[in-house]
């Protein structure tokens, strides 16, 4: 399983939709959550993100410090990930970034670049990135 674990609920009624839409795209391939925790101060999203990851999870944090990698190879990655674990969590943070606590336990520090993104609009672009990665394992056109 494929867990996105985020802080934050999306107010906007067209990026709910759009996350929707390739949530229920991925989940042709593999199954995918989201689990939205509630915003606080960093160390309370700490404790609320570690109690949601389990013992074996394979972590993957989004950080702007992380590995800048294309698609193709998130896609491998994805693959070996799934190969020896049966779940993936993948952290996006609050407004405040991600806790040191979570950041030690990461099995992978993964950037979409050096600029910030709106929180909704970058859950919709990792989700779309998930997806690209089980077109791009399968052989099916999307990906160009």
């Amino acid at each position: 399983m494929i867990n996105i674990i985020c802080v934050g609920k999306i107010k906007e009624n067209y990026l709910n939709e759009l996350i929707e839409d390739y949530r229920k795209r991925v989940n042709k391939y593999h199954k995918v959550i989201i689990t939205e925790l509630k915003d606080s101060d960093i160390k309370t999203e700490g404790d609320l993100i570690l109690k949601s990851i389990k013992p074996n999870d394979f972590v993957v944090t989004m950080e702007i410090e992380g590995n800048l990698i294309d698609s193709v190879t998130l896609s491998s990655n994805i693959d070996n990930w799934l190969m020896k674990n049966s779940n993936i969590d993948f952290i996006i943070g609050g407004s405040n970034g991600i806790d040191e606590r979570v950041k030690s336990i990461s099995n992978y520090k993964l950037s979409f670049g050096s600029i910030t993104y709106p929180h909704g609009l970058f859950r919709g672009i990792l989700i779309e990135q998930i997806y690209r990665s089980f077109k791009i394992l399968n052989n099916e056109t999307y990906h160009k």
